[in-house]
């Protein structure tokens, strides 16, 4: 990475897989990665999801001895090439000197803008200029990627051929307090349906059944009850409130008291206080222990200590035995990255701009139902609210699984969100000699 006047400022560890029968690369597609945080490695979904390992974990994701890594059958390498990067302060890269003024790497705009400048490096280097692309990005690399989209094709003018959102971010977009309180209903359904907290009706349903009714009660009922907020008549609270216990495992008692808006932090405590457990933040599924069951809030996040249990030592291990590379710096798995300025994320417009400026964009969302940090239904709400217009719509798809967070670390989710990635990629490839144009 070079500042303004071509001094270099920081050095990026990236890990490249390109397959090597095939001369020409004119045509074979290449996968640009990265995990988010801020301040998170790309060892995510490198030794996890699209890369050629995965974990040594059971089926459901939950680590088991001894840990490690194998093959990974499912891998999108079959019909594409990707490059993992770990932006600064993570994984293996460092600014080259303390003395380089953070800003330069640590906000919004100005990750987007650097990692650009890396990509367009990287691509010329590579000879890849002619080969389809595509950005992946999960979590906070949803917002990277999607700004990364229009800053490529703005200022480094290299256009995508898709973008991949994983557990997406909320992209700024704006929510405001009423559908903020709102949206969270369905994701508390779908981790009380998994946790069988739901009356024996519900309960009984498929979850992707039972789900599009809690849709429908959230958008047409609970959003305009909560928008009256102190002027919402009694009797219509307390309906509104009896439906939301029916739905979300909560007690009608708890919703009133919080007046219809339960935090997340809230509902991961309360859900099974009577049982002794919480419930993970970034995957439902999972079941912690406080200390005390009072509160109003987890002391911890049960599914992110059981996920370092497996990924840590993993990577340490790949990258040492069956990549060769050695080096005595610390492999940072999240790194310091803070402060970190969050002023002037429009990274949803920027990506809404990207496509209607480049006719051969298109966008894949991928969510896991169990995902309390970003959940599936903000998902949705993200490509409803991203292109009003809705001319963009037959360009935008969205998948979900019954999984958290990291989907993919669920066996089946791992196979069907590759199928889902590899799919995707073939149908945003032109035809030959087909123009960009509307």
């Amino acid at each position: 990475v070079w500042d303004e006047d071509g001094k270099a400022i920081a050095g990026l560890f990236y890990t490249y897989y390109e397959r090597s029968d095939i001369q020409n690369k004119d045509s074979r597609p290449l996968v640009i990665s990265f995990n988010g945080g801020p301040g998170s490695a790309s060892v995510w979904m490198h030794i996890a999801y699209t890369g050629p390992v995965v974990l040594n974990i059971d089926d459901e994701g939950y680590p088991i001895q001894p840990y490690g890594y194998k093959d990974n059958s499912t891998s999108i390498l079959d019909v594409a090439d990707i490059v993992y990067i770990d932006p600064v302060n993570t994984g293996y890269s460092r600014a080259t000197s303390k003395d380089v003024p953070t800003n330069k790497f640590f906000g919004v705009r100005a990750d987007i803008k650097y990692l650009a400048e890396w990509i367009n490096t990287f691509v010329t280097r590579n000879n890849r200029w002619a080969s389809p692309k595509f950005l992946i990005g999960e979590s906070y690399g949803t917002t990277r990627v999607s700004g990364l989209a229009l800053e490529l094709q703005s200022n480094q003018w290299m256009y995508l051929n898709g973008v991949i959102l994983v557990s997406p971010t909320e992209l700024g977009i704006e929510r405001g307090t009423v559908m903020d309180a709102a949206l969270r209903l369905p994701y508390f359904a779908a981790t009380a349906w998994y946790h069988k907290m739901l009356p024996a009706d519900l309960q009984g349903k498929k979850l992707t059944d039972m789900l599009p009714e809690v849709e429908n009660f959230t958008v047409n009922e609970l959003v305009p009850a909560i928008a009256k907020g102190g002027f919402l008549p009694p009797a219509e609270k307390q309906k509104i409130a009896a439906k939301m216990a029916r739905f979300s495992g909560i007690s009608e008692k708890v919703i009133l008291q919080n007046n219809l808006d339960v935090s997340t932090n809230l509902f991961w405590k309360e859900l099974l206080r009577d049982k002794g457990y919480t419930v993970g933040r970034l995957d439902s599924r999972y079941k912690g222990i406080d200390k005390a069951d009072a509160g109003n809030g987890p002391d911890y996040n049960a599914e992110l200590t059981s996920w370092l249990h497996s990924f840590t030592p993993a990577i340490n291990m790949y990258i040492r035995k069956e990549l060769n590379y050695k080096t005595d710096l610390k492999y940072n798995m999240f790194g310091p990255v803070n402060p970190w300025d969050r002023t002037g994320d429009r990274t949803g417009e920027n990506l809404r701009a990207a496509m209607a400026q480049n006719p051969y964009l298109h966008v894949l969302v991928q969510s896991g139902y169990y995902d309390g940090a970003c959940d599936y239904f903000n998902a949705k709400y993200n490509m409803w609210q991203m292109d009003p217009s809705g001319k963009l719509k037959d360009r935008m798809s969205w998948e979900g699984y019954e999984s958290g967070h990291m989907m993919y670390l669920r066996k089946l989710d791992l196979a069907l969100g590759n199928d889902h990635i590899r799919d995707f990629i073939q149908k945003a490839l032109p035809k030959p000699g087909v123009p960009a144009k509307f």
